[in-house]
C-alpha cells in the first residue's frame, strides 16, 4: 500500500450571512458554478453533488480560455447538516470543512491534504481565493 504522508493546510473566512444561506450556496450547484474559481481567468461551468454520505460531487474546473481544465470530484465521508462536510478527493486526500455561527457569520474552516506537485503555500493560496470568492458571493447575493 502506497504510503501518503500529506501535509495538512488549512484555510478560514468568516461569512456575513445566515447557516442556511451558506450551507445552501456552498452545496448546490447552482451556486457552485458562480464562485468556485481561484482567479478570474478560471471559472466552473458546471458542478453536480448527491450530498450524503457515500455520494459523489464534481466540479469542473476550466480556464477561461480553453486552455486547461480538470475535474475535482469526491465521496463524502461524514456530513453533519450546518457543522460538517468531510470528503476524499478521487487521488485519496482528505477534505473537512466545519461550519460554526459566530454572531452575524458563519466562520467557514476548511483543512485539506496537501498534493506533492505544488507548493503548499500556492495550495493554501489557491484554496484561500476560492473560499474569498465563496465569501464575496455568498455576502453579496
Amino acid at each position: 500500500m502506497e504510503n501518503k504522508n500529506y501535509v495538512s493546510i488549512t484555510i478560514q473566512a468568516s461569512v456575513k450571512a445566515t447557516m442556511e444561506k451558506v450551507w445552501t450556496y456552498w452545496t448546490e450547484p447552482k451556486h457552485i458554478i458562480q464562485w468556485n474559481a481561484a482567479s478570474d481567468d478560471w471559472h466552473t461551468p458546471r458542478a453536480t453533488n448527491d450530498l450524503r454520505v457515500g455520494g459523489k460531487f464534481t466540479s469542473r474546473m476550466e480556464a477561461k480560455d480553453g486552455s486547461m481544465g480538470f475535474d475535482f470530484e469526491g465521496v463524502y465521508e461524514a456530513l453533519e447538516k450546518h457543522k460538517l462536510i468531510s470528503y476524499t478527493m478521487a487521488d485519496g486526500r482528505k477534505v473537512s470543512i466545519q461550519f460554526v455561527p459566530k454572531g452575524d457569520a458563519v466562520e467557514v474552516t476548511e483543512t485539506f491534504d496537501a498534493e506533492q506537485m505544488n507548493p503548499v503555500d500556492m495550495q493554501r493560496a489557491g484554496w484561500q481565493a476560492i473560499l474569498d470568492n465563496f465569501k464575496r458571493y455568498t455576502e453579496n447575493q
